[in-house]
């Protein structure tokens, strides 16, 4: 479907929208009265004309409309209007802008904070970390705001959404060898997890990575935070995860790199590691002296 003609009529709307905010702060208009009247006409308009840039894909002009929208609705003092119509600019810039896209993610953001909306303000910080992952690979940045929407969930009680921005962190953090804060999430959030029926099965997950990390800065400390987590969760002694680190432990310390990587082989058959996993052990693999660095 052609949708050239609703661009143009989209162009001429915001045209008249314009007229329409100028008029309203000019003598005339204040003499005559009308002007909070004309400004609410020009936000009704300019959301209609970011619309029809929707429906014709043109994604800037759709985030600049509803970005006048969002500046009136503040002038009016509609908080709530003003960041939904600022959602819906970051929304539209995503698919063209970016960094557009975090500024306008950003206002909402800050209105929501100055209305005690933190679940809400919360997800789009989520939606300003998955930008900074997806688009600008700038993981430092996502970090920050998967950090700071969990603190908000925590706050709120949302414990669960709170560990799973918890664990984007974690895995970041460890792959940029920030493993002292990556062992700290991955212990906090395995404490968090296995007392709750629901949720303990993946508490040995948590603690088997906690462990990879520990393993890379030291031998010793994987030693000791394994003898740790089987004391705090027993259920962690019989998993095929504390099996595998325990075989690892031995192969290590015998420095012993066809051991190491036989376990590592025999585990991925039953239970595929993935990237995350491989990238670990393989830098645990490369401390072993006179190792190759694969785990084939």
């Amino acid at each position: 479907m052609d949708n050239s003609g609703k661009e143009k009529e989209a162009i001429q709307l915001v045209a008249d929208a314009d007229k329409k905010v100028k008029s309203s702060g000019s003598f005339l208009g204040g003499m005559f009265g009308g002007g909070p009247h004309k400004v609410e006409e020009a936000c009704e308009m300019y959301c209609r004309a970011a619309n029809m840039f929707k429906m014709a894909k043109n994604w800037s002009a759709a985030g600049s409309a509803f970005c006048k929208a969002a500046r009136l609705h503040m002038q009016l003092q509609n908080k709530h209007d003003c960041a939904t119509s600022f959602i819906d600019a970051g929304n539209a810039y995503k698919k063209s802008d970016p960094n557009e896209a975090i500024k306008c993610l950003n206002a909402a953001i800050d209105i929501y904070t100055d209305m005690g909306r933190f679940t809400i303000a919360a997800k789009h910080h989520i939606n300003v970390a998955e930008i900074y992952e997806a688009e600008l690979v700038d993981i430092e940045k996502a970090i920050a705001h998967y950090e700071q929407a969990a603190d908000y969930y925590k706050g709120e009680e949302s414990n669960s959404s709170a560990n799973k921005c918890l664990l984007k962190v974690g895995a970041y953090c460890a792959q940029l060898e920030q493993y002292q804060r990556a062992i700290e999430i991955y212990e906090q959030v395995g404490a968090n997890t296995m007392d709750n029926p629901l949720l303990k099965y993946s508490a040995k997950e948590y603690f088997f990575k906690a462990s990879l990390c520990h393993f890379i800065v030291d031998e010793l400390n994987a030693k000791i935070a394994v003898e740790k987590y089987e004391e705090m969760f027993p259920a962690f002694s019989d998993s095929r995860e504390c099996k595998l680190l325990k075989k690892l432990l031995d192969a290590h310390e015998e420095q012993n790199s066809e051991a190491f990587t036989e376990a590592v082989k025999e585990f991925d058959s039953i239970s595929r590691l993935d990237q995350w996993h491989t990238t670990l052990l393989l830098r645990i693999k490369k401390t072993i002296q006179g190792d190759e660095g694969d785990l084939k």
